[in-house]
């Protein structure tokens, strides 16, 4: 029970313990939130730091500290000033009120959570490029918040993701690491010399300055195709982005495809070969000049 401090009682007593109990309130709020402030904000934004967060992924957890801060201020200042009845009150109706809510707002709530865990657990970062839905979607990822994630595709269209589409799929991060693996199949005929193709498939990899020497390039003959032996070539490049994988892919695959034809190394196409009789019935047919 909250006692009306003197000075009060003696020169307002019938408000004394009402400016008294603010007076608390005012005071152990104040102190509660600057404690919060000095020391527990700069304690977590240390730790946010030190799990290599950039300042953009740190804004929200920050922002998220401070509203608990508040909160607990709050509870704490109506304890103090004695308000004991009216916070076991709030208490209770806050927590119908977060029970309704919680109900109403499962996909928003799922969502904020979902940004929560790529916070902390870093899928991906901001200029990242990825791809979720088993390849369906894919873009360099823009922004990050609790709820959203947005993504420039490569169309130049911008996807505003929801976090748990992210968090409950299987998301491709290709620029994780500082070097990505391609691969490409190049097929040739059944009658061209394998061992003559796989040479020059890794003279022009070993020519091309964006792709690795180390770890080299291979080619292994992995199809046998109804019109061509497929060799695939797997190769690195480094520091990888979107525009180097196809540029660096494209350029390589262009240069085999010109000493395939200096060499006399066929690319086939499909083709496909029909036996037997064809019945056509009726009394004429008409030819595609015919009208």
């Amino acid at each position: 029970m909250v006692e009306p401090l003197p000075f009060l009682d003696d020169a307002i007593p019938q408000y004394a313990l009402a400016v008294t109990q603010l007076l608390y309130f005012v005071v152990a709020f104040l102190a509660v939130y600057l404690v919060g402030r000095l020391t527990v904000v700069p304690l977590v934004d240390r730790a946010l730091k030190a799990r290599d967060l950039d300042a953009h992924s740190r804004k929200p957890l920050k922002r998220l500290v401070r509203i608990v801060i508040v909160f607990v201020g709050f509870g704490v200042a109506f304890g103090f000033a004695g308000y004991g009845n009216f916070l076991t009150s709030l208490a209770t109706i806050a927590a119908a009120a977060t029970l309704a809510i919680g109900l109403a707002m499962q996909d928003v709530l799922q969502n904020f959570v979902a940004g929560v865990f790529i916070y902390t657990d870093k899928p991906f970062r901001i200029d990242d490029w990825i791809e979720w839905d088993n390849g369906t979607y894919s873009g360099v990822v823009e922004d990050i918040s609790l709820r959203v994630t947005r993504v420039r595709t490569f169309d130049n269209e911008l996807l505003t993701v929801p976090n748990s589409q992210l968090t409950d799929g299987v998301i491709k991060n290709p620029v994780a690491k500082n070097k990505l693996r391609l691969q490409f199949l190049f097929g040739i005929g059944y009658d061209d010399d394998i061992e003559k193709a796989t040479d020059i498939i890794v003279e022009e990899a070993e020519k091309h300055d964006g792709i690795m020497d180390d770890p080299g390039v291979t080619v292994r003959l992995t199809e046998l195709g109804d019109s061509y032996v497929g060799l695939k070539s797997r190769f690195w490049i480094q520091n990888p982005s979107r525009a180097d994988f196809v540029k660096t892919r494209g350029e390589y695959v262009t240069a085999v495809k010109e000493r395939f034809d200096e060499e006399g190394i066929d690319i086939p196409y499909p083709t496909r070969t029909l036996d037997g009789e064809l019945q056509v019935q009726g009394d004429e047919i008409a030819g595609f000049g015919d009208e």
